[in-house]
């Protein structure tokens, strides 16, 4: 075919990506659904950052202990926890606030994640506080001298606040370098600021330079381009035990969360409509599969979203639980 996309992945991975991002993309659209049919009392989500946030979790080394990799994550991260194998109804389960929630018991936003088996801190919803957090793990790991690595992402608006400039003075020290790798996934928006209106320097990856910390800037709506570049930036993090700041330039489809409607933005980039179209072309994957997949998601995420409705809301004995690890009932 003609002016066929040419990929360097073979096309078992090339599948595979698209299984995670049209599932991650599903995913989204299911839990935005139940928002609007009041089925959950807030969203906010990644739709648009499947592109590049599938590539990065299916090379995140996964475990418990400072041997594996830490995740700070924000609440955009789902296809992340999806490609590290985190269940979909789970999802649901936060967005319905119930108490089967894995991550908070019910407890807390949804995309709000917590796996402790997995190293994934408790996602939290002040804006870029995990830059601050990812520090301690990073330190925890430098000292140890082991290979897992520490993982931190946040919007490009957050990039104003304090926590991420603590994070790129503390990594790049030279006593004691960090090994974390930092990432901005930048849509061009802090909640309904353009980014335009807000950034003094050319690129946020740009702010490295000062610190001496190895930089790039990446088209995080392009699978392959995202895979490799995570790829060199998880090498050189985990073998020089320094930091690395990497830039994705991605979308936003859904706008900022259900506070400004969540419906899509027909204008911005749509990552997996551009690789779809590359698969298509290069028949890696004819547009029936691709059609068929979608309606196989959206089938069990309903029928899953319907479970869910039957579940057990928390008890109110239980709102003071894990305020503080291993802790039950009331603290005082």
């Amino acid at each position: 075919m003609k002016n066929a996309k040419k990929f360097k992945l073979e096309p078992k991975q090339l599948i595979r990506i698209h299984d995670l991002m049209v599932k991650s993309r599903v995913l989204e659209e299911r839990l935005i659904r139940m928002y609007k049919q009041n089925d959950g009392y807030f969203w906010i989500g990644g739709p648009g950052e499947e592109a590049f946030s599938g590539p990065l979790g299916l090379q995140v080394k996964k475990g418990k202990g400072l041997d594996f990799d830490f995740l700070h994550l924000h609440y955009r991260s789902s296809p992340i926890m999806l490609a590290m194998g985190a269940e979909p109804i789970d999802s649901l389960r936060q967005m319905k606030n119930v108490a089967t929630d894995p991550y908070s018991g019910g407890r807390n936003f949804g995309n709000h994640y917590s796996k402790r088996d997995w190293n994934v801190v408790p996602v939290s919803s002040t804006i870029e506080t995990q830059y601050a957090t990812a520090i301690g793990t990073g330190i925890a790991q430098a000292k140890k001298g082991c290979k897992g690595i520490t993982i931190v992402n946040g919007g490009d608006a957050g990039t104003a606040e304090g926590e991420f400039a603590s994070c790129l003075i503390w990594s790049s020290r030279p006593v004691m370098p960090l090994p974390i790798l930092m990432i901005v996934t930048n849509n061009s928006y802090g909640i309904s600021t353009p980014a335009a209106t807000q950034h003094g320097e050319k690129q946020i990856a740009d702010r490295a330079t000062a610190f001496g910390i190895k930089k790039a800037v990446i088209d995080g709506n392009n699978p392959e381009e995202s895979w490799f570049a995570i790829k060199d930036a998880m090498d050189y993090v985990r073998t020089e035990r320094k930091p690395f700041l990497l830039e994705a330039k991605v979308s936003r489809l859904y706008g900022h969360s259900s506070a400004s409607g969540a419906n899509f933005v027909a204008d911005e980039q749509d990552c997996l409509a551009t690789f779809e179209a590359d698969l298509e072309s290069a028949g890696v994957l004819t547009r029936k599969e691709m059609t068929d997949l979608r309606e196989k998601y959206n089938a069990e995420f309903l029928e899953q979203g319907k479970q869910v409705k039957q579940e057990p809301m928390p008890s109110g004995d239980t709102i003071y639980d894990h305020v503080y690890y291993g802790q039950k009932g009331r603290y005082w």
